[in-house]
């Protein structure tokens, strides 16, 4: 590593422990030509997810457009902030595990409506409506069939 001072390509290190609770290291670095010493850190370079949109584009991944996609679903329903926030805690942490660079919108739609569904079906239907893009009612209610007569099988004793 070159020396800020003198700009000699020739050190040793001196020093090194864990820093950033663990999440980098510290280097302390005397420099053999001018022997002057200095602070390097070492850190994981953190490689972006990015969205691959149905018509190909790549986008940064971005946690508030799942959550604003959320909130217009659940609009006027009896769902607080926190509970959205953890939906998307859990989308975000599901996304990151299954996905190293690049995640497909589809996969981000389908794991928002699997949660959606167990959280409110009126806002399951509201969000589907718009991400499947029904063009017509019959497309609605073949989406509402499934979940009508999972909930009458449950109310069946």
């Amino acid at each position: 590593m070159k020396c800020p001072f003198c700009k000699a390509d020739n050190d040793k290190v001196v020093d090194s422990r864990a820093s950033d609770e663990g999440m980098s290291i510290r280097r302390r670095r005397e420099c053999l030509a001018c022997l002057r010493r200095y602070t390097t850190y070492e850190r994981v370079e953190d490689t972006p997810l990015r969205v691959i949109k149905k018509d190909g584009r790549r986008v940064p991944f971005e946690r508030s457009k799942i959550l604003e996609g959320l909130r217009k679903a659940c609009e006027k329903r009896p769902i607080s902030t926190e509970q959205l926030d953890r939906v998307v805690d859990d989308i975000e942490v599901e996304i990151y595990r299954k996905y190293d660079r690049e995640v497909p919108s589809k996969d981000i739609g389908q794991l928002v409506m699997e949660r959606l569904r167990a959280l409110d079906k009126v806002a399951y239907v509201r969000f589907a409506s718009v991400y499947r893009e029904f063009k017509d009612v019959n497309e609605f209610v073949a989406e509402l069939k499934p979940m009508l007569s999972s909930d009458q099988k449950k109310e069946i004793p």
